[in-house]
This record gives structure tokens, C-alpha cells and sequence, in this order.
């Protein structure tokens, strides 16, 4: 590894992360930038880097708006996020926006160069336990949509109801069907999605997106 930039706005943590690199990766050349503009400038500058390590909060970033703007400018080059929170949620989405890998900074400095070789060798990095815990819940999904999946489609239609916070006599009305035939067709969800109630089978939609459904009647 030749060059690497370290984007964060926190002096504390660009030294800790230069003297692992340093001790790691002999010889490597390091560049700092405090802010995303600062960043994206050294970047810029024509350059390559073989790696950029970001924070993604940090002065002219919010979110995962920064790292959207560094993955579109400098496609080839490997953004590995760093970050004081490491929950799940922020490790899937730092991914499904391009970074190449999640390295928390609490992470001792030994796992820290493990992370980088194995994102220099072409790897995803992602802690052992949130990568269990992503998997876990990846699991659990498939599991919700095989689950929907069994619906017929009319019974889709009445579960994307129930996820409009429709009632059962508005779905009568709204499908021009009758009370009993609505009872039924909500007991069969239920029973399908392996729930008890229609707040727990609107939770199973929302957490995998499933639309709710707002016909018109006329």
C-alpha cells in the first residue's frame, strides 16, 4: 500500500489511525483532510490512493451523503468507513452505499490492519459480530417474504390494506366484498404470516417493505 487518506474531522483519531498504518504498512505515504471538502480535494488532486479511510460525520457530511459524493467522484478508489457507531442498520447501509468495508473505532489497532489488508486484498471487511448479526437478520427477512409469498392475491391485497391502517368494514367497502369474507381473508394472512394480530403482521411488512394497498373505489 502506497497512499492512503485519512478524512476525519477528529485530530485524536487521524493520529491513532496514521501510527497503525504506519506500523502496519511500511513505507506508505498518508494524507489528511478534516473535512469532506478537504477530502474530496486531495483526492482530486490527480493522485491515485489506494485507500480512504471516512468519517461519516464530519464537517460537510451528513448521513451517508458524503460517501455517496466520494464513491460517484473516485469510483476505483476503496472507501472504508470508520465510525464511532457500528450498529447493524449503519453497517448495511455504509455498504449498500459503496464503501468497502466498516471498521469501528473502537476495534483494537491489530484488528484494524487485519481490516485494511483484507479490503486491499479485495475483501468486504465487516466486524465477525455484526456480519453475524446482518446475516441473522437477512435470515429472518427471507424467512418474512417466503411467508408473503403463500398469499394468494387477493389476500395481498387485503394484508396491503391492513398495512394502510385500513379496518376491516373500510376493506369491505373498498373491495365491494362482504364482512365475512373480509374475517376470513384476514384470519388466513395471519395464520400465513405465522402472527396473532395486524399489528404484528404490519411490523413483518414494514420491515421488508411490503407497499400498503389504496384503491380507489368509485
Amino acid at each position: 500500500m502506497d497512499r492512503v487518506l485519512i478524512a476525519d474531522d477528529h485530530p485524536l483519531v487521524r493520529d491513532g489511525l496514521r501510527a497503525v498504518i504506519s506500523l502496519a504498512f511500511e513505507g506508505c505515504e498518508l494524507f489528511e483532510a478534516a473535512t469532506l471538502d478537504e477530502a474530496l480535494g486531495v483526492l482530486g488532486e490527480g493522485a491515485e490512493f489506494d485507500l480512504v479511510l471516512l468519517d461519516l460525520n464530519m464537517p460537510g457530511a451528513t448521513g451517508f451523503d458524503g460517501l455517496d459524493r466520494m464513491v460517484a467522484q473516485f469510483p476505483a478508489t476503496p472507501v472504508v468507513v470508520v465510525s464511532g457507531s457500528h450498529t447493524a442498520a449503519l453497517v448495511r447501509g455504509a455498504l449498500a452505499h459503496g464503501a468497502a468495508g466498516f471498521v469501528p473505532k473502537s476495534l483494537r489497532r491489530s484488528a484494524i490492519a487485519e481490516a485494511l489488508r483484507a479490503v486491499l486484498d479485495g475483501e468486504v471487511y465487516v466486524p465477525a459480530d455484526i456480519a453475524e448479526e446482518i446475516t441473522t437478520e437477512d435470515a429472518a427477512e427471507a424467512s418474512i417474504r417466503r411467508r408473503i409469498d403463500l398469499l394468494t392475491p387477493q389476500q395481498r391485497v387485503v394484508f396491503g390494506l391492513m398495512v394502510a391502517g385500513r379496518l376491516n368494514k373500510q376493506i369491505a367497502y373498498e373491495l365491494d366484498v362482504s364482512m365475512t369474507t373480509v374475517k376470513a381473508h384476514v384470519s388466513a394472512v395471519l395464520a400465513k404470516l405465522e402472527v396473532f394480530n395486524r399489528t404484528q403482521a404490519v411490523i413483518l411488512a414494514n420491515r421488508v417493505g411490503f407497499p400498503p394497498v389504496i384503491p380507489t373505489r368509485k
